[in-house]
C-alpha cells in the first residue's frame, strides 16, 4: 500500500485513529501512524524522567496528547512522521522512530529529521538502531529523500552513538534556537546522511 492511499484511509478515520496497518516493517518492528489508543502509553513515556533526560522537561498528559495529534497531522499533510512503533511479536507499543520536517529556523533547515524515543523497557535491545536504519531506507527509497539530518543535545551520547551506527556523519555542533543558551542542553550535535546513487 503506497502512502497516498494510506493517507486517504487515515483521513477517513482521522477522528479515532483506528487504523492499525503497518506502512513498513523491520525484522522486529512495525511502523504506523498514530492511534487514539497510543496516548496512554505515550504519556507514561513522556512523564518518565529517564526517557526525557535530555529534554528541558517531562510532558504532562495534555502536552503528550497534543504531540500525538501533531504527529498524526504531520503524516496526513506530509506523508511522513515520527511513526508509532510496535514490536511485531506481540503488537506492543514501544515508542516512536521516524522522519519529520524540522520546524526549527537554522542554517540547515528546512530539512527532514530522523528521530526516536522509546520507553525505558525497550532500551538495550537495539530497537533504535534497527528502526532508524529501516526509516533511512524508507526515506531514501520510498520517499525519494536526498538527505536526512539528526540532532541531539551534546550530553546525549546514547543517541549520538545510534547516529554513528546507522552511518550518519557529524556535520557540526550548534545552539538549539528553542533552548536557553545557559541550559546544559543548548549545544546540539548535528549529523547527516545523504542518499547514495
Amino acid at each position: 500500500m503506497n502512502w497516498e492511499l494510506q493517507i486517504s484511509i487515515c483521513k477517513y478515520k482521522k477522528t479515532k485513529y483506528t487504523l492499525k496497518q503497518y506502512l513498513f516493517q523491520s525484522e522486529r518492528l512495525g511502523f504506523r501512524n498514530w492511534q487514539e489508543a497510543d496516548k496512554v502509553a505515550f504519556s507514561k513515556m513522556n512523564a518518565d524522567p529517564a526517557v526525557m533526560e535530555y529534554f528541558p522537561t517531562t510532558k504532562t498528559k495534555e502536552e503528550s496528547d497534543k504531540l500525538v495529534d501533531r504527529l498524526n497531522d504531520h503524516f496526513l499533510e506530509k506523508g511522513l512522521t515520527f511513526y508509532a512503533v510496535d514490536q511485531l511479536k506481540n503488537g506492543e507499543f514501544v515508542g516512536f522512530i521516524g522522519l519529520i520536517h524540522s520546524a526549527m529556523e537554522t542554517d540547515f533547515t528546512p530539512c527532514v529529521e530522523i528521530g526516536w524515543r522509546l520507553k525505558k523497557a525497550a532500551w538495550g535491545k537495539g530497537y533504535a538502531t534497527e528502526g532508524a536504519i529501516r526509516c533511512l531506507e524508507y526515506g531514501f527509497n520510498d520517499l525519494d529523500l536526498k538527505e536526512i539530518y539528526s540532532f541531539t543535545p551534546l550530553p546525549n551520547k546514547r543517541s549520538e552513538r545510534v547516529m554513528q551506527k546507522i552511518g550518519m556523519t557529524k556535520i557540526k555542533e550548534f545552539g538549539h534556537p528553542w533552548i536557553d543558551a545557559k541550559d546544559p542542553l543548548f549545544i546540539h550535535v548535528l549529523y547527516r546522511k545523504e542518499k547514495t546513487k
